[in-house]
């Protein structure tokens, strides 16, 4: 196969993003990514370096995209009402996209290529805690609580793992309840 004109290591990771969405982190191969730029898995390498720079790649664009639909959901609110749109936002961006979440990195601040990215995240979500005067160490503390919450609920449940009755949504609103109380119901 020749090369492709114009591929780019964005075009790499956008046929890799594809991919995943439709069949999982699993289906990541760069042998399927090749295939979907219509290039010969050699010409990738032009790229990304290896598999595990390509899944470094995709987990910065599943970063860079949660924050885009975060920053768009808390923009103009502030206290309780803006946690609570980042937390409905979050779960519904797991519920959208549960392969593409599962793309996601536990730990980007660690990883040279996600760093920025989830900063960003992290930037956001500081951002909305603000005006609970939350700083330093409370501020992460708080954040982590928000993601455990969140990550914990949403994953579970696009895995479907809540088989009893009662209504999902019930339970999400009592742990935004918990949540808010916990940060002392403020602004």
């Amino acid at each position: 196969m020749a090369v492709r004109a114009g591929l780019t290591t964005a075009k790499v990771v956008d046929a890799a993003l594809e991919l995943v969405d439709e069949q999982g982190v699993g289906g990541l191969t760069l042998a399927a990514v090749a295939a979907r730029t219509g290039v010969a898995t050699p010409s990738l390498y032009k790229h990304v370096a290896s598999l595990a720079e390509l899944r470094g790649h995709l987990g910065a664009r599943v970063l860079e995209d949660m924050t885009s639909h975060f920053t768009g959901a808390v923009l103009g609110r502030s206290g309780d009402d803006a946690v609570r749109a980042l937390m409905h936002a979050y779960r519904a961006y797991v519920r959208q996209h549960p392969k593409r979440y599962a793309a996601a990195p536990m730990n980007p601040l660690q990883d040279d290529l996600q760093k920025a990215a989830g900063q960003k995240l992290v930037e956001v979500m500081y951002a909305t805690l603000r005006s609970y005067g939350l700083e330093g160490s409370a501020a992460v503390h708080a954040t982590r609580r928000l993601r455990v919450i969140v990550h914990g609920f949403a994953s579970i449940e696009s895995g479907g793992g809540f088989g009893l009755p009662e209504e999902l949504d019930d339970t999400y609103e009592q742990l935004i309840r918990l949540y808010l109380d916990d940060l002392g119901g403020k602004p």
